[in-house]
């Protein structure tokens, strides 16, 4: 452990487990989950396969994945005082909050929230991906003032959360284009919210209590809601031909540029150039190609000033906005999809616990004398 005088601050290049679940690669530029490159993964499996590779540390055959779908399918249903709790909520409340202590509530009404065996906690761990899009939707319907939608257990969980928004079924695009996104958000190492969610498990605490945790530090800015400043920063730009003198201004005064740059990337972010090409392909589709144009020309003037690249959250941004998705719940499907990860590794850190428990290095004042309160 560190010592005083030598700290790492935000615990930068500390070990703090050791996981078969992800490996960030910064250096390098890769991610892998369970040994699979993202590139392998991406565009070939779906987000199902991905969740029984997280949580079975391999690919399911055709009817394991079948058994999986059907699973998942089974789960997507919230208890009614749940339901009246999100609907009690003022509609103007950040999706986050809501889904935040929707998640938490539901563990009220799990049976099964305090049995820590391994079989149970593979129940809940599926409940809780198959639940959180319902939360997410049934909110955002609730907000509308709209009736709220039953899940349908034919279609797949990206294609299930999209009809539950709007009552469509989605084209096969939106569904592939927002199943590629929850397979690109569904793990990333020891990131802020997974490690949250460790160390609330490590106390022994139940799963629900570690996934709000990590529900919590995910609506951070600088983690998930990172998304959200994205599309607010192309919004407030408005065309092209006004980027460069935005970017110029926000260099000037050493502003945050949100989407670029990457706590562990130091070279391309590798989930980064999957959603850029979805981008390109879905705004040239919907007839307003201007917002992956400015994308581009900030990630090149970034690039070429400041040698950082884009992140994931600079291009899903553009991905959710083209599928008609409302910017305050960019970070919620965040959330939907790293759920996945979150109880995968909840999982993991049951199987060989010990609490966490860091140092810290004092740096304020000793030896300090009371003085009696009519003195001071």
């Amino acid at each position: 452990m560190t010592t005083s005088g030598n700290s790492a601050k935000g615990l930068e290049g500390v070990v703090a487990a050791e996981t078969r679940l992800s490996d960030v690669q910064g250096e390098a530029g890769e991610l892998i989950y369970c040994g699979y490159n993202i590139h392998e993964l991406a565009g070939n499996v779906s987000y199902e396969e991905v969740v029984h590779l997280l949580h079975e540390n391999r690919l399911p055959n055709a009817q394991e994945l079948a058994a999986l779908k059907k699973t998942l399918a089974a789960e997507r249903h919230l208890p009614e005082p749940v339901v009246a709790m999100l609907r009690s909520f003022p509609k103007e409340t950040p999706p986050m909050h809501a889904i935040r202590t929707g998640i938490s509530a539901l563990g009220c009404f799990d049976r099964e929230a305090e049995d820590t065996s391994a079989e149970a906690e593979k129940r809940k761990a599926f409940r809780l991906i198959a639940q959180i899009p319902v939360v997410t939707a049934t909110f955002h319907r609730l907000r509308q003032g709209k009736s709220v939608l039953i899940s349908d257990s034919s279609l797949g969980e990206a294609a299930n959360f999209l009809y539950l928004l709007d009552g469509e079924k989605p084209s096969a695009e939106k569904e592939n284009t927002l199943d590629l996104c929850y397979v690109l958000h569904a793990d990333h190492g020891m990131n802020a919210s997974t490690f949250s969610a460790r160390v609330t498990t490590a106390t022994l605490s139940d799963m629900y209590s570690a996934i709000t945790t990590a529900i919590g530090t995910l609506k951070g800015p600088l983690h998930g809601g990172a998304n959200e400043g994205v599309i607010k920063m192309l919004q407030e730009i408005g065309s092209l031909d006004k980027v460069d003198a935005y970017i110029e201004d926000a260099l000037t005064h050493k502003k945050k540029i949100m989407g670029i740059g990457h706590r562990v990337y130091k070279t391309l972010d590798p989930r980064a150039p999957q959603l850029k090409k979805m981008a390109q392909i879905l705004s040239a589709k919907i007839g307003e190609p201007k917002w992956i144009q400015m994308s581009e020309r900030i990630a090149e003037i970034m690039l070429r000033e400041k040698h950082l690249n884009a992140n994931v959250d600079f291009y899903s941004a553009t991905v959710y906005y083209s599928l008609g998705i409302p910017t305050d719940l960019f970070t919620p499907i965040f959330a939907i999809a790293r759920t996945a990860g979150w109880t995968a590794h909840v999982r993991e850190q049951l199987e060989a616990n010990r609490l966490i428990r860091p140092q810290s290095v004092y740096i304020g004042a000793k030896g300090l004398k009371v003085v009696p309160i009519n003195q001071r």
